[in-house]
Protein backbone atom coordinates (compact mmCIF):
# COMPACT_ATOMS: atom_id res chain seq x y z
CA UNK A 1 0.00 0.00 0.00
CA UNK A 2 2.61 2.37 0.91
CA UNK A 3 6.67 2.12 2.17
CA UNK A 4 5.48 3.49 5.10
CA UNK A 5 2.72 2.53 7.44
CA UNK A 6 3.02 4.04 10.82
CA UNK A 7 0.91 3.88 14.77
CA UNK A 8 0.48 6.01 17.44
CA UNK A 9 1.95 5.55 20.29
CA UNK A 10 1.66 5.31 23.42
CA UNK A 11 -2.26 4.08 22.75
CA UNK A 12 -4.92 6.20 23.92
CA UNK A 13 -6.71 3.75 26.22
CA UNK A 14 -3.37 2.61 28.10
CA UNK A 15 -0.11 4.09 30.12
CA UNK A 16 3.79 3.76 28.28
CA UNK A 17 4.37 0.96 30.28
CA UNK A 18 1.08 -0.91 29.25
CA UNK A 19 1.70 -0.62 26.05
CA UNK A 20 4.75 -2.68 26.24
CA UNK A 21 3.51 -5.95 24.25
CA UNK A 22 1.29 -4.26 21.48
CA UNK A 23 4.23 -1.89 20.38
CA UNK A 24 6.34 -5.04 20.33
CA UNK A 25 3.74 -6.71 18.30
CA UNK A 26 4.22 -3.99 15.88
CA UNK A 27 6.83 -4.68 13.47
CA UNK A 28 5.57 -8.17 12.44
CA UNK A 29 2.39 -6.74 11.73
CA UNK A 30 3.45 -4.61 8.97
CA UNK A 31 3.91 -1.55 10.92
CA UNK A 32 7.03 0.46 9.93
CA UNK A 33 7.13 3.54 12.03
CA UNK A 34 5.80 4.83 15.36
CA UNK A 35 4.81 8.38 16.41
CA UNK A 36 4.27 9.89 19.41
CA UNK A 37 2.50 13.09 20.44
CA UNK A 38 2.76 16.04 23.25
CA UNK A 39 -0.34 17.32 23.89
CA UNK A 40 -1.58 16.53 28.25
CA UNK A 41 -0.26 12.93 28.62
CA UNK A 42 3.06 10.99 27.70
CA UNK A 43 5.55 13.05 26.59
CA UNK A 44 7.20 13.21 22.90
CA UNK A 45 10.71 11.34 23.48
CA UNK A 46 10.03 8.68 26.45
CA UNK A 47 7.63 6.40 24.75
CA UNK A 48 9.76 6.34 21.58
CA UNK A 49 12.88 5.93 23.67
CA UNK A 50 11.04 2.69 25.14
CA UNK A 51 10.34 1.40 21.35
CA UNK A 52 13.56 1.68 20.69
CA UNK A 53 13.95 -1.76 22.76
CA UNK A 54 11.01 -2.76 22.42
CA UNK A 55 10.07 -2.35 18.64
CA UNK A 56 13.75 -2.86 17.11
CA UNK A 57 14.11 -1.61 13.43
CA UNK A 58 10.58 0.74 13.15
CA UNK A 59 11.08 4.33 12.46
CA UNK A 60 10.40 6.90 15.35
CA UNK A 61 9.08 10.49 14.92
CA UNK A 62 7.24 12.92 17.36
CA UNK A 63 4.46 14.05 15.81
CA UNK A 64 5.01 16.63 17.38
CA UNK A 65 6.85 18.59 20.04
CA UNK A 66 6.40 22.41 20.67
CA UNK A 67 9.31 24.80 19.63
CA UNK A 68 7.82 26.88 22.54
CA UNK A 69 7.90 24.47 25.44
CA UNK A 70 11.19 24.18 25.99
CA UNK A 71 14.32 25.82 25.42
CA UNK A 72 16.27 25.25 21.79
CA UNK A 73 19.44 23.37 23.48
CA UNK A 74 17.13 21.26 25.41
CA UNK A 75 15.31 20.55 22.46
CA UNK A 76 18.31 19.74 20.55
CA UNK A 77 19.91 17.53 23.67
CA UNK A 78 16.39 15.19 23.61
CA UNK A 79 16.72 14.94 19.94
CA UNK A 80 20.52 13.65 19.85
CA UNK A 81 19.60 11.24 22.75
CA UNK A 82 17.36 9.49 20.63
CA UNK A 83 19.05 10.10 17.39
CA UNK A 84 22.01 8.29 19.07
CA UNK A 85 19.70 5.53 20.37
CA UNK A 86 18.48 4.43 17.13
CA UNK A 87 20.43 6.29 14.08
CA UNK A 88 19.56 6.92 11.52
CA UNK A 89 15.70 5.78 12.14
CA UNK A 90 14.95 8.97 14.75
CA UNK A 91 12.82 12.03 13.03
CA UNK A 92 12.29 15.01 15.16
CA UNK A 93 8.71 16.47 14.24
CA UNK A 94 8.63 20.39 15.80
CA UNK A 95 5.83 22.69 15.15
CA UNK A 96 4.49 26.00 16.57
CA UNK A 97 1.79 24.17 18.91
CA UNK A 98 -1.04 26.01 20.15
CA UNK A 99 -1.48 29.24 23.17
CA UNK A 100 -3.47 27.00 25.37
CA UNK A 101 -0.20 24.58 25.81
CA UNK A 102 2.33 26.71 25.61
CA UNK A 103 0.78 29.81 27.82
CA UNK A 104 -1.77 28.49 29.56
CA UNK A 105 -0.10 25.03 30.23
CA UNK A 106 3.35 25.88 29.90
CA UNK A 107 3.97 29.69 30.76
CA UNK A 108 5.57 30.11 27.80
CA UNK A 109 4.97 33.03 24.98
CA UNK A 110 3.71 32.05 21.92
CA UNK A 111 4.30 34.39 20.03
CA UNK A 112 5.31 34.98 15.85
CA UNK A 113 4.67 31.17 15.73
CA UNK A 114 6.16 30.93 12.04
CA UNK A 115 9.28 32.62 12.77
CA UNK A 116 10.14 30.93 15.65
CA UNK A 117 9.53 27.63 14.57
CA UNK A 118 11.69 28.62 10.95
CA UNK A 119 14.35 30.04 14.09
CA UNK A 120 14.03 26.52 15.77
CA UNK A 121 14.94 24.40 12.61
CA UNK A 122 17.57 26.56 11.86
CA UNK A 123 19.02 26.44 15.04
CA UNK A 124 19.00 22.82 15.46
CA UNK A 125 20.43 21.91 12.01
CA UNK A 126 23.52 23.61 13.20
CA UNK A 127 23.42 22.09 16.59
CA UNK A 128 22.45 18.80 15.73
CA UNK A 129 25.22 18.45 13.33
CA UNK A 130 28.10 19.52 15.99
CA UNK A 131 28.47 23.34 15.90
CA UNK A 132 28.60 25.32 18.41
CA UNK A 133 26.04 28.32 17.70
CA UNK A 134 25.96 32.11 18.49
CA UNK A 135 23.24 33.83 17.02
CA UNK A 136 20.55 36.36 17.22
CA UNK A 137 17.69 35.00 15.61
CA UNK A 138 14.41 36.85 14.88
CA UNK A 139 12.58 35.07 18.18
CA UNK A 140 15.56 34.19 20.34
CA UNK A 141 19.43 34.39 20.93
CA UNK A 142 21.56 31.31 21.94
CA UNK A 143 24.77 31.91 22.50
CA UNK A 144 28.18 29.20 22.87
CA UNK A 145 25.32 26.24 22.57
CA UNK A 146 27.50 23.24 21.44
CA UNK A 147 25.83 19.52 22.79
CA UNK A 148 28.55 17.28 24.63
CA UNK A 149 28.10 14.39 22.37
CA UNK A 150 26.30 15.42 18.48
CA UNK A 151 24.51 12.37 17.20
CA UNK A 152 26.30 10.59 14.50
CA UNK A 153 23.55 10.41 12.08
CA UNK A 154 21.74 14.07 12.27
CA UNK A 155 18.37 13.13 12.68
CA UNK A 156 15.84 14.31 9.57
CA UNK A 157 13.68 17.10 10.75
CA UNK A 158 9.83 17.90 9.88
CA UNK A 159 7.23 20.43 10.30
CA UNK A 160 4.07 20.53 11.57
CA UNK A 161 2.47 22.83 8.69
CA UNK A 162 -1.27 23.73 8.17
CA UNK A 163 -1.26 26.68 5.46
CA UNK A 164 0.93 27.35 2.25
CA UNK A 165 3.92 29.76 3.90
CA UNK A 166 4.48 26.75 6.70
CA UNK A 167 4.59 24.51 4.16
CA UNK A 168 6.22 25.72 1.67
CA UNK A 169 9.40 26.24 4.44
CA UNK A 170 9.09 22.89 5.23
CA UNK A 171 9.34 22.26 1.80
CA UNK A 172 12.16 24.13 1.56
CA UNK A 173 14.39 23.98 4.75
CA UNK A 174 13.14 20.79 6.15
CA UNK A 175 12.72 17.32 5.44
CA UNK A 176 8.69 17.19 5.35
CA UNK A 177 6.05 18.26 6.59
CA UNK A 178 3.22 16.87 9.11
CA UNK A 179 -0.18 17.92 8.81
CA UNK A 180 -3.32 16.59 10.81
CA UNK A 181 -7.20 16.39 10.27
CA UNK A 182 -7.88 16.07 6.56
CA UNK A 183 -9.63 14.69 4.13
CA UNK A 184 -7.96 12.46 1.13
CA UNK A 185 -9.31 15.17 -1.22
CA UNK A 186 -7.31 17.53 1.20
CA UNK A 187 -4.13 15.89 0.77
CA UNK A 188 -3.94 16.68 -3.08
CA UNK A 189 -4.19 20.46 -1.53
CA UNK A 190 -1.35 19.71 0.86
CA UNK A 191 0.66 18.04 -2.20
CA UNK A 192 0.20 20.70 -4.50
CA UNK A 193 1.94 23.43 -2.20
CA UNK A 194 4.91 20.92 -1.16
CA UNK A 195 5.68 19.64 -4.31
CA UNK A 196 6.31 16.07 -5.18
CA UNK A 197 9.21 14.98 -3.36
CA UNK A 198 8.76 16.12 0.24
CA UNK A 199 7.37 13.66 2.63
CA UNK A 200 4.49 14.17 3.84
CA UNK A 201 3.15 12.77 7.43
CA UNK A 202 -0.18 12.97 8.50
CA UNK A 203 -2.21 11.57 11.40
CA UNK A 204 -5.42 9.69 10.83
CA UNK A 205 -8.04 9.22 13.17
CA UNK A 206 -9.23 5.80 12.82
CA UNK A 207 -12.34 3.63 14.84
CA UNK A 208 -13.14 0.78 13.83
CA UNK A 209 -16.72 0.53 14.28
CA UNK A 210 -19.86 0.10 11.60
CA UNK A 211 -22.05 1.98 14.32
CA UNK A 212 -21.72 4.90 12.11
CA UNK A 213 -24.23 6.94 14.68
CA UNK A 214 -21.94 5.92 17.91
CA UNK A 215 -18.78 7.28 15.85
CA UNK A 216 -20.04 10.58 14.72
CA UNK A 217 -20.91 11.28 18.26
CA UNK A 218 -17.59 10.38 19.54
CA UNK A 219 -15.54 12.37 16.63
CA UNK A 220 -17.67 15.05 17.29
CA UNK A 221 -16.38 15.94 20.18
CA UNK A 222 -12.55 15.74 19.23
CA UNK A 223 -13.43 17.79 16.21
CA UNK A 224 -14.73 21.10 17.98
CA UNK A 225 -11.71 20.58 20.17
CA UNK A 226 -9.51 20.96 17.49
CA UNK A 227 -11.30 23.01 14.60
CA UNK A 228 -11.87 25.95 17.07
CA UNK A 229 -8.63 26.39 17.64
CA UNK A 230 -7.63 29.39 15.43
CA UNK A 231 -4.73 27.81 12.97
CA UNK A 232 -7.22 24.80 12.57
CA UNK A 233 -10.07 26.90 11.57
CA UNK A 234 -7.94 29.16 9.13
CA UNK A 235 -6.61 25.46 8.06
CA UNK A 236 -10.21 24.30 7.18
CA UNK A 237 -11.03 27.84 6.01
CA UNK A 238 -7.95 27.54 3.05
CA UNK A 239 -9.67 23.74 2.20
CA UNK A 240 -13.19 24.94 1.69
CA UNK A 241 -14.64 23.93 5.00
CA UNK A 242 -15.23 28.05 6.11
CA UNK A 243 -19.12 27.79 5.10
CA UNK A 244 -20.01 24.14 6.85
CA UNK A 245 -18.42 25.06 10.07
CA UNK A 246 -19.55 28.58 10.44
CA UNK A 247 -22.08 27.24 13.15
CA UNK A 248 -19.96 25.24 15.22
CA UNK A 249 -17.63 28.58 15.19
CA UNK A 250 -20.59 30.85 15.99
CA UNK A 251 -21.93 28.27 18.80
CA UNK A 252 -18.74 28.18 20.40
CA UNK A 253 -17.68 31.99 20.32
CA UNK A 254 -20.91 32.32 22.29
CA UNK A 255 -20.20 29.96 24.83
CA UNK A 256 -22.49 26.91 24.03
CA UNK A 257 -20.36 24.06 23.57
CA UNK A 258 -23.12 21.50 23.08
CA UNK A 259 -24.93 23.69 20.46
CA UNK A 260 -21.09 23.50 19.04
CA UNK A 261 -20.70 20.21 19.04
CA UNK A 262 -24.25 19.00 17.44
CA UNK A 263 -23.54 22.07 14.74
CA UNK A 264 -20.59 19.78 12.83
CA UNK A 265 -22.16 18.17 9.52
CA UNK A 266 -21.74 14.47 9.18
CA UNK A 267 -19.99 14.57 5.52
CA UNK A 268 -17.52 16.86 8.15
CA UNK A 269 -17.06 14.28 10.65
CA UNK A 270 -17.10 11.43 7.67
CA UNK A 271 -14.31 13.23 5.76
CA UNK A 272 -11.94 14.17 8.85
CA UNK A 273 -12.07 10.30 10.70
CA UNK A 274 -11.48 7.16 8.94
CA UNK A 275 -14.57 4.89 10.34
CA UNK A 276 -16.13 1.34 9.24
CA UNK A 277 -14.95 -2.24 9.20
CA UNK A 278 -11.33 -2.46 9.24
CA UNK A 279 -11.42 -3.67 5.33
CA UNK A 280 -13.13 -0.17 4.79
CA UNK A 281 -10.71 1.79 6.98
CA UNK A 282 -8.09 0.16 4.92
CA UNK A 283 -9.49 1.47 1.67
CA UNK A 284 -9.77 4.77 3.13
CA UNK A 285 -6.19 4.96 4.07
CA UNK A 286 -5.28 3.77 0.51
CA UNK A 287 -6.92 6.80 -0.56
CA UNK A 288 -5.18 9.09 1.55
CA UNK A 289 -1.93 7.26 -0.34
CA UNK A 290 -3.03 7.76 -3.27
CA UNK A 291 -3.89 11.37 -3.06
CA UNK A 292 -0.07 12.11 -2.11
CA UNK A 293 0.13 10.73 1.86
CA UNK A 294 3.77 9.47 1.61
CA UNK A 295 3.54 8.29 5.30
CA UNK A 296 0.58 7.62 7.36
CA UNK A 297 0.08 7.39 11.35
CA UNK A 298 -3.08 5.60 12.37
CA UNK A 299 -4.16 6.71 15.95
CA UNK A 300 -7.12 4.45 16.95
CA UNK A 301 -10.02 6.01 18.76
CA UNK A 302 -11.24 4.06 21.52
CA UNK A 303 -15.29 3.04 21.42
CA UNK A 304 -14.98 1.04 18.21
CA UNK A 305 -16.57 -2.39 17.51
CA UNK A 306 -13.28 -4.59 18.76
CA UNK A 307 -10.33 -3.30 21.41
CA UNK A 308 -7.84 -1.16 20.78
CA UNK A 309 -5.48 -3.76 20.62
CA UNK A 310 -7.37 -5.55 18.03
CA UNK A 311 -7.98 -2.79 15.76
CA UNK A 312 -4.36 -1.69 15.46
CA UNK A 313 -3.74 -5.99 14.46
CA UNK A 314 -6.95 -5.45 11.84
CA UNK A 315 -5.69 -2.46 10.55
CA UNK A 316 -2.18 -3.39 10.19
CA UNK A 317 -0.90 -3.27 6.55
CA UNK A 318 -0.41 -7.17 6.51
CA UNK A 319 -4.03 -7.23 7.74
Amino acid sequence: MTQNWGMTIPFSDRSPAESRDLIAELPGLGYTDVWSAEVNGADGFVPLALAVEWAPGVRLGTAIVPVSTRGPGLLAMSAATLADLAPGRFVLGIGASSPAIVERWNAGHFAKPYARTRDTLRFLRRALAGEKVSERYETFEVQGFKLERAPRVAPRIVLAALRPRMLRLAAEEADGAITNWLSPEDVRTVRAEIGQDTELIARLFVCVSEDAARVRETARRMLAAYLTVPVYAAFHDWLGRGEALRPMHEAWAAGDRRAAVKAIPDEVVDALVVHGDAATCRARIREYVAGGLTTPVLAPIPGGDVPIDQAVRDLAPEA
